[in-house]
């Protein structure tokens, strides 16, 4: 059993002990300790939160013990019920709440969950705050209310219409192009929220034609709901069997977009924010950011429009946060996660959909044609794990100062930029090991980079 308590929310594998999985007891203190946060941080006599939950097999279950703890803190709850995790962020505004949760486990497989935890603006918290709630839940300094103080609950179901509304509403997304275009258009979903989001989407913006693999949301996940290239073989099938335009496959909780070529290759979860900041930026001038973990291939799109690429530190909130800094009009996270700040500011697959579409209709280009207008990047992903009796942080000052000639990121880790590649060092918070990724123009290069910094480490740490 896994229980992972972080500045973001609480995780954890469902079954066992409290405190060692998510248990139904860990599942109030946290809610209730986040209910705490919440009522400090408004004027108002009576808090309201919104809740949404994806399609996991546990989802009822904590679904019923979050609202009604809430309720027991005091809190109105709005349940959206089955709703994905860009949609629950769009309701914390629209109704104007006081905060949201979100219960999902993202990519993670079925035996986990999750509550992931939103402000007021809809956005996930600041690190100080979360630190408040881990705080909060620590001491156990909530208080519940009186009967007559109790929360209600209202279930409300229109938030599937409301978000596919808002999607074809934004300015870039041209449905009528869409339409013209006559795409036909698989999807998976992997048998989450997705299903019950991207048909009726797809129709609202013209498209007739959809192929749909595993869209009943009971949470038996099919494959491994991560959408990377070794899960997506179905998918990469069935598109060239049915002849299908394009291929989205989402996550779970559906903030996560990949793309499948119409010939069953793959656009690359990299090149999703790529390809969607090509048509943003080719429409709007302005400024980029990604994660320092991202590909270069949204810094070289970007000058090409002479806009400003900034990167910043791993993780959602970082991201956003360094968006709003530089007035970015469009950013995210290469692991397909495009946030585009004339929606909201977080990451989303059905407004990635609406306006990766728009731009496939006026480019007049196939999917593949399009992906290979794009540089060429691999990345590729290794670790090196160390005694624990090494001071990882020393050893990451060392390199730096190996490096200090070259261009040196170390806001997360330690990032070091060549004139063709990059190489980005990261600590595990919890056991002695570095991650290392590194990018050049093809896989040989990217990996001969890995291990010329691995060689540094070992040499370094005397090992």
């Amino acid at each position: 059993m896994t229980l992972i308590k972080s500045i973001s929310g609480i995780r954890g594998t469902i079954g066992g002990l409290p405190g060692e999985g998510l248990s139904p007891l860990d599942v109030v203190k946290f809610t209730a300790a986040y209910a705490a946060w919440a009522k400090e941080n408004t004027n108002k006599e009576k808090i309201t939160i919104v809740v949404g939950r994806d399609a996991r097999i546990s989802g009822p279950m904590v679904d019923k013990i979050v609202v009604g703890t809430l309720m027991g803190c005091g809190a109105n709850v709005i349940n959206l019920g089955l709703s994905t995790t860009p949609t629950t962020e769009l309701a914390v505004t629209m109704e104007n709440a006081d905060g949201g949760i979100i219960l999902t486990a993202s990519h993670n497989p079925k035996q986990w969950n999750a509550l992931k935890l939103l402000n007021n603006k809809g956005e996930f918290l600041s690190g100080d705050d979360g630190k408040k709630i881990l705080a909060i839940a620590e001491q156990e300094a909530f208080n519940f209310a009186e009967v007559d103080a109790l929360g209600t609950v209202e279930e409300n179901d229109t938030y599937i219409q409301k978000h596919v509304d808002h999607v074809c509403n934004l300015e870039l997304v041209d449905v009528d192009a869409i339409k013209k275009a006559n795409f036909k258009v698989a999807i998976d979903c992997v048998n989450s929220v997705g299903g019950t989001y991207l048909p009726p989407l797809l129709k609202a913006l013209g498209v007739n034609n959809i192929i749909e693999l595993y869209c009943e949301p009971n949470g038996q996940f099919p494959h491994n709901p991560e959408p990377l290239p070794e899960n997506l073989t179905e998918i990469s099938a069935l598109i060239k069997e049915q002849k299908a335009d394009v291929g989205f496959v989402v996550d779970p909780d559906v903030d996560r977009l990949a793309i499948v070529n119409e010939d069953g290759s793959m656009f690359g979860e990299e090149y999703t924010l790529v390809a969607v900041s090509d048509y943003i930026l080719s429409q709007k001038k302005g400024n980029t950011v990604s994660n320092l973990s991202s590909t270069r291939a949204l810094r070289d799109v970007t000058e090409k429009y002479n806009g400003t690429y900034t990167a910043a530190a791993v993780g959602e909130v970082n991201v956003v946060n360094k968006m709003k800094e530089t007035n970015a009009v469009i950013g995210g996270e290469g692991n397909g996660g495009v946030i585009y700040p004339e929606s909201h500011y977080g990451r989303d697959a059905l407004v990635g959909i609406g306006l990766f579409l728009t731009h496939l209709a006026k480019s007049g280009k196939t999917c593949s044609e399009m992906r290979a207008s794009y540089p060429e990047y691999f990345i590729s992903k290794n670790k090196i794990e160390l005694t624990p009796e090494l001071d990882v942080d020393k050893i990451l000052v060392d390199v730096k100062e190996k490096y200090k000639n070259e261009q040196v990121n170390d806001i997360d880790g330690v990032k070091i930029d060549f004139p063709d590649k990059w190489v980005h060092l990261r600590k595990s918070n919890t056991e002695p090991i570095i991650r290392i990724y590194s990018e050049a123009q093809n896989e040989e290069k990217a990996e001969e980079l890995a291990e010329m910094i691995i060689q540094d480490i070992k040499t370094i740490a005397g090992i």
